[in-house]
């Protein structure tokens, strides 16, 4: 049986590690106390001794392939990008939601709405610390909700999710409230690596997998370093100087949003060179194994686009469609579902060959889903 030593070498020392925390999550939540974040954002000892060699950490992580098979069977996955129930574009009903939002804050309407119909008791999201930093968070009150919405910045991790962006690290920092407080229904908003190890968790049956009723999916091209040298060089490339930055978005391109009004757009790839390495051999964009994925991809300004995966998710949906959410008006086109799927599905199959052919430069063995 592979244990965390094995995860040293051949996922966090070869730089493989997506610093999801899921291994810490497991061995805390099931009072081992072996493991750690480090400084750096990523798992280690913290009590070498207090570690019984389980194996479960090893089993959990994305870059492990022992548990895929099963809980995509579970999930009733399918290729190319998971299952897919239904698609479309929508927005938070209210207006000071959506003013807070990137997108059109369709995920914070939603957590808002299951919270206030009871589904619900908190949601794993992240909080401001500045302009730059965030810390995960539990919210367990509608104002905690709203105040995590938006995309921002971060040194120590990067910057996550496309559209309305979270990031929700599944970690012991956000997990250890939960476990404490006893609460048995939270969402958990993330990105693609940690809605993986968290289904890998449901697989196992462990803890603390057993209190996260949805899991919400953040489309993700990468994490990506924003610290002061790699912001330079950002505002270098689009002419523009970080005071006078309002907002950013992450789409078909880099937009940044400034006082004036005015939007400057970015290649894309201009990102590619402030990517974590990790990120280099993800195959999942659009968060495949999530309840419900969400980005602004394939979205017009100010909207977001979604695609229901169980259904479960697509039920919370339809319940909060014309309460707390609103859809856009598909009489105009009626096609704009196939449209936001074919976009989706274009960025998906363009991340899983760049990861594929890193793979192989690599020397690791591409693993193919079935």
């Amino acid at each position: 049986m592979k244990t965390f030593f094995h995860l040293l070498q051949e996922v966090i020392k070869p730089g493989l590690c997506h610093r999801c925390g899921g291994c810490v999550s497991l061995c805390t939540a099931v009072n081992y106390g072996a493991l750690e974040i480090g400084p750096d954002g990523r798992p280690r000892y913290k009590d070498v001794e207090k570690c019984i060699e389980c194996g479960l950490c090893h089993a959990v992580c994305p870059e492990i392939d022992e548990l895929e098979t099963e809980t995509h069977h579970r999930l009733h996955w399918s290729a190319p990008i998971g299952r897919v129930l239904s698609v479309g574009i929508a927005r938070a009903v209210d207006p000071e939601v959506r003013r807070h939002a990137t997108d059109g804050g369709l995920v914070t309407a939603l957590l808002l709405h299951l919270f206030h119909t009871g589904h619900i008791d908190g949601a794993i999201v992240a909080r401001r610390t500045g302009r730059f930093e965030r810390e995960p968070f539990l919210a367990t009150t509608p104002e905690e909700i709203k105040e995590s919405a938006g995309f921002f910045f971060d040194t120590s991790h990067g910057v996550a999710g496309l559209g309305e962006a979270y990031m929700a690290r599944a970690s012991v920092e956000a997990l250890s409230p939960l476990m404490n407080k006893g609460l048995r229904r939270v969402a958990l908003v993330g990105t693609p690596c940690q809605i993986q190890a968290l289904r890998r968790m449901e697989t196992l049956g462990v803890m603390p997998s057993e209190s996260i009723a949805f899991c919400f999916g953040l489309y993700c091209s990468g994490n990506f370093l924003f610290d002061a040298p790699h912001r330079a060089q950002l505002a270098e490339a689009g002419s523009f100087s970080w005071d006078d930055v309002v907002k950013i978005n992450v789409k078909d391109s880099f937009q940044v949003h400034l006082k004036d009004g005015s939007v400057r757009h970015l290649d894309i790839h201009v990102l590619d060179r402030l990517k974590r390495h990790a990120c280099r051999y993800c195959e999942d964009y659009s968060a495949e194994l999530a309840d419900i994925s969400f980005g602004g991809l394939g979205a017009p300004e100010g909207w977001t686009s979604y695609i229901t995966r169980t259904p479960k998710g697509r039920a919370a949906y339809l319940d909060a469609r014309g309460r707390t959410v609103e859809e856009m008006d598909r009489s105009k086109d009626p096609a704009v579902s196939d449209k936001v799927l074919e976009t989706v599905m274009k960025a998906a199959a363009q991340k899983r060959a760049a990861a594929r052919d890193h793979r192989r430069e690599l020397g690791k063995p591409v693993i193919v889903a079935m």
